[in-house]
Formats: C-alpha cells, sequence, structure tokens
C-alpha cells in the first residue's frame, strides 16, 4: 500500500502514470517551469493507470489558480536584486548516519550552484555513540563538524549558532532532503524581505509507502500551502498571532538572521530536548523573533522532503508530542512575557476546547485510529500544561552540570 509520488511539469502536456501492483494512488507534485504550485494526492479507485485527460482534469481543478499566480508574478517588473548575504546550513543530528548522508547528497549539489555570496554546510553531532556521522560528513568536501556533547536538538542547534560564519543560518532536519531549487527559494525569501527576522518553507512528503505515513499526509501533514505568507507581531485575522507560532511553518526547514538569534540569547535549551521532550523549539524561537519586532517570511520554493513516521504507533507519538511540546512553550511564554499572557491564556483555552470537539468528533463518527491520534495530542497538552517545562529545565540544568 503506497501512493506514488511524481513530479508533473504543468508548462507541458501531461502523460498517463501507470501504477504498481502494490500502488493505491498517486502524490502528484505540480510545478509551473519549475517553480512549486501545488501537492495533491488521489486514490486509484482501482484503477491500474492515471490517464492523462484525468490528470488534466486533476491539474486543472488543483493547480489552475495558483498557476496562474505564478504567471502574474513573473510578468510583474522585478526590483533591482540586491546582493545576497553569506549562508550556513546547518544539520543538527544523532546517530542517523544514512538518513544524514542521504540529505548531503541531496545538499552539497544544491550549495555548489548557490546563489549567496558564500555557504557553508556544518554538520552538529549531538552526542554521538560512535564515529559513523562523522565519517559521513568528511566524506563531502567543504562540509565543516563539530560535535556537541550535550544530547538535546537546542543543544545542538545553539552549537550551530555559535560556530556558523554566515550572516544567515538555515537549519535542515536529517530526515529530509532538499528541493532542487532550495536555495533559490531561501534567496527569492530573503530579497523580498531582507529585513525579516526569520524564514520558513515548504515540507512535502519524501515518500508515501505506509499507512502512517500515507495518513499523516492525508491529515494535512506538514502543509501551509503554496502561497508566499509574511507574519509580523500582530494579526487582525487571528488575535491569538503570535502565540500560535505553529501557522509560520516547521522546524525542520527554517533560517534565520544570525546576528538575530544572538541577539535573543538562541534557543531555549529546555525545549526540543530530545526524547522527554521532543518538541517547542520551533515554536518558541518564531515567536520570539516576532516578539522582537522583526518579521518572518513563509516562502514554498524554499522546499524540502520529510521522511514522515513509518509506523502508526510512531504517528500517534509525534501527535503527542506536538500536544507536549505546544503546552510547555505556552507555559514558558506565559512566565517571561507578561504583556502577552491574555492571549496565552486565550490560546490553551481555544486549544483545550477545539480538541475535546476533535476527540467527541472522532468518537461519534466512530473512527478509532482518528480518535487515538486525538487522545494522543490531548494527552500530551494536559502532560505540558502541568509542569513538563519545569521539569525539562531540571533535567537540562543536570545534564550541564555532568558535562560542565
Amino acid at each position: 500500500m503506497r501512493f506514488a509520488i511524481r513530479d508533473v511539469e504543468l508548462s507541458q502536456p501531461l502523460q498517463a502514470i501507470d501504477l504498481a501492483p502494490e500502488e493505491v494512488g498517486i502524490a502528484l507534485i505540480g510545478r509551473w517551469q519549475e517553480r512549486l504550485v501545488g501537492f495533491r494526492m488521489v486514490r486509484a479507485e482501482g484503477r491500474r493507470s492515471i490517464s492523462a485527460e484525468a490528470l488534466t482534469a486533476i491539474a486543472d481543478e488543483a493547480f489552475a489558480m495558483p498557476v496562474l499566480t505564478a504567471i502574474i508574478e513573473r510578468e510583474q517588473p522585478r526590483p533591482p536584486s540586491r546582493a545576497l548575504p553569506t549562508l550556513t546550513l546547518a544539520i543538527c543530528t544523532k546517530d542517523r548516519a544514512v538518513r544524514l548522508a542521504r540529505l548531503l547528497a541531496t545538499l552539497v549539489e544544491v550549495r555548489d550552484r548557490s546563489p549567496f555570496a558564500a555557504t557553508e554546510i556544518l554538520v552538529i553531532d549531538n552526542a554521538p555513540s560512535d564515529d559513523s556521522t562523522r565519517e559521513v560528513a568528511a566524506s563531502h568536501a567543504g562540509v565543516r563538524y563539530v560535535t556537541e556533547p550535550k544530547a538535546g536538538l537546542n543543544f545542538a542547534r545553539n552549537t550551530a549558532l555559535a560556530n556558523a560564519t554566515g550572516d544567515l543560518l538555515a537549519f535542515l532536519d536529517d530526515d529530509v532532503v532538499v528541493d532542487r531549487h532550495y536555495l533559490e527559494g531561501l534567496a527569492a525569501a530573503w530579497r523580498s524581505a531582507p529585513e525579516a527576522g526569520g524564514f520558513t518553507g515548504l515540507v512535502l512528503p519524501y515518500r508515501l509507502e505506509t499507512e502512517a505515513q500515507i495518513c499523516f499526509e492525508e491529515r494535512g501533514g506538514f502543509g501551509r500551502g503554496f502561497a508566499r505568507r509574511e507574519f509580523q507581531a500582530t494579526s487582525f485575522a487571528f488575535p491569538l498571532h503570535p502565540a500560535g507560532a505553529g501557522l509560520l511553518g516547521a522546524g525542520c526547514n527554517m533560517a534565520f538572521d544570525r546576528a538575530l538569534l544572538l541577539q535573543l540569547g538562541g534557543f531555549d535549551d529546555a525545549l526540543d530536548t530530545g526524547r522527554p521532550l521532543p518538541g517547542g523549539g520551533d515554536l518558541d524561537i518564531f515567536y520570539r523573533v516576532l516578539r522582537a519586532g522583526r518579521t518572518m517570511v513563509y516562502e514554498p520554493r524554499y522546499a524540502v522532503f520529510h521522511e514522515h513516521r513509518e509506523t502508526v504507533e510512531q504517528l500517534r507519538h509525534q501527535y503527542w508530542t506536538w500536544g507536549l511540546g505546544l503546552m510547555a512553550f505556552l507555559v514558558k511564554s506565559w512566565r517571561t512575557d507578561r504583556e502577552w499572557r491574555p492571549q496565552h491564556r486565550a490560546l490553551v483555552r481555544w486549544w483545550l476546547l477545539d480538541q475535546l470537539k476533535s476527540v467527541a468528533g472522532a468518537a461519534a463518527r466512530l473512527r478509532p485510529r482518528d480518535l487515538r491520534f486525538r487522545l494522543a495530542e490531548f494527552a500530551g497538552g494536559i502532560q505540558g500544561l502541568f509542569g513538563e517545562y519545569d521539569r525539562s529545565q531540571r533535567r537540562v540544568a543536570a545534564i550541564r552540570d555532568r558535562l560542565s
């Protein structure tokens, strides 16, 4: 049971797609003259191929408006091009050498044709158990390797911040690969708002070969859409913004003005610590960038492909961590940002009510798998609300003491 992922160039006539016996559908990645414009999953419904006519109908329905937007934008006069800054691409990884090798294979290729003034790749090996990550990094020319002995993603991110040389610092998780226009997308985002404090990008599925991967993508995945968005510190459309920082993007694909990160004191080590609290770090830094008065930009051309969780149990755990990380972040923000406390309280109330409605809806519709996911996220949120941030602070303090 899997979906065939296919890139389709919409400026050319579409060709029929044949499906293998185990493929139950196709996932179309739509491009217009190489520009990413859409994504659509289509179940085969027993068909062994999707005809050119059927594909054209799907494309007309799913991709027509974004293609029109891309054409209009291409025809607009372009402002004078500004010189791009220097860039550090940081990969924080722990004991996943095979996935790191896969990512570096795509990243080195785009680095070699980077539009930025200078581009370096920095691998942060987080509390490694062997030399496999070091060996993978050494096998690629121009990849710099640094070890961070304290286990925890935000420890590793702060080590990247301390060692980076670029004006921009982009972070990639080791379970992604980059799109072939990844750096052009980041360059377009920076040129559109060079004063911005941070940037996020599109996250598409790397493969859809298990029930859990298909389920996650059908439930929305990491999707933030194919329209560029600019986020300020306040929003009339969403009064709880920026407390609901998850709207901005995902931590597996984000970049920041490095000087701003240093000014903000880096990442909070007590969030995104790994297994005890594997979340909240991206929400926290998005929120702090906006509260510092800097814009954040979401640019879909700045794109990666993410290896989703393979099993239903792993996916259930992911939803649990989402609830846990969100509430730990909100507890921390409520304590440190007194001015915004009404928004934090309101978001907690809204989230709890929305989760309870979702749980009740899944139960009423007799959807046991969906019910498990929603209960897991709700349970994670309750744990995060009642003391997880404090527990995490104590854990990271003990780690620092042990390794100091």
